[in-house]
């Protein structure tokens, strides 16, 4: 496998609340998106990255599945959850998209509304849903994909890590194809950035080191509102 990836402030937001894991020896990806005032955000993030590290500190992965994932993220949300019993990280939480990548199977955990996609053949497919307000009211058919892409409240969410004590998380696991792209991403990438331009990047002759600055930098020229980070693996 190869992997890159690239985290940005952005533009307006004075503290980056991403955090992201790129362990190719591993077969370990995660992007990890904070919400919560006061470092709460960017605390809660961190967080699930070193207890999703720890839980597979082990080089061989040796047939682990999506319920070791989902495990690790449970464990990640206890701790959060514990932490903002602390009044200074009240009301915080955390995006987690996961993905393990074991036996030429990609197996993934997601909750909140950062994102997966699966570049294969030419074409780009998201494979996570978002866990978020406007997305139900889009799936329920209460607004359509141009009201869903501008709503004023496509920020709240509807499931985070770190909130309630069992926390709802997708699992996902799929066959690998040689040639393959893994993409994680936290919304201040797709929101400024449409799916097709991320195709047109990642179908440059390129490396991934370039491709994943080409991502970032053009979601900072689009307007960089959002922290913005960018994993991307090609397996081969």
């Amino acid at each position: 496998m190869l992997g890159n990836a690239l985290t940005d402030v952005g533009l307006v937001r004075k503290e980056n609340e991403d955090k992201y894991l790129l362990s190719l020896e591993r077969g370990l990806f995660v992007v990890a998106d904070g919400m919560g005032g006061h470092h709460g955000g960017g605390t809660a993030s961190r967080l699930a990255i070193e207890v999703i590290d720890s839980e597979f500190c082990f080089s061989k992965k040796g047939g682990a599945t999506a319920i070791n994932l989902q495990s690790a993220l449970n464990k990640a949300n206890a701790v959060i959850y514990e932490k903002s019993c602390d009044e200074r990280f009240k009301g915080m939480g955390t995006t987690v998209t996961a993905a393990l990548v074991d036996g030429g199977f990609l197996h993934l955990a997601h909750i909140g509304d950062s994102r997966a996609y699966l570049f294969r053949h030419g074409e780009l497919n998201q494979l996570t849903q978002d866990h978020s307000l406007v997305n139900e009211l889009y799936q329920s058919g209460s607004l359509t994909r141009e009201e869903a892409k501008n709503h004023p409240q496509r920020n709240v969410l509807t499931r985070a890590l770190g909130t309630g004590i069992a926390p709802q998380i997708d699992l996902l696991t799929i066959d690998l194809q040689v040639h393959d792209y893994l993409l994680l991403c936290t919304d201040g990438l797709y929101n400024h950035v449409s799916e097709e331009s991320m195709m047109m990047i990642i179908r440059q002759t390129v490396g991934l080191q370039d491709k994943v600055k080409m991502m970032v930098e053009q979601a900072l020229q689009k307007g960089g509102t959002d922290n913005v980070t960018v994993v991307l693996v090609q397996y081969e």
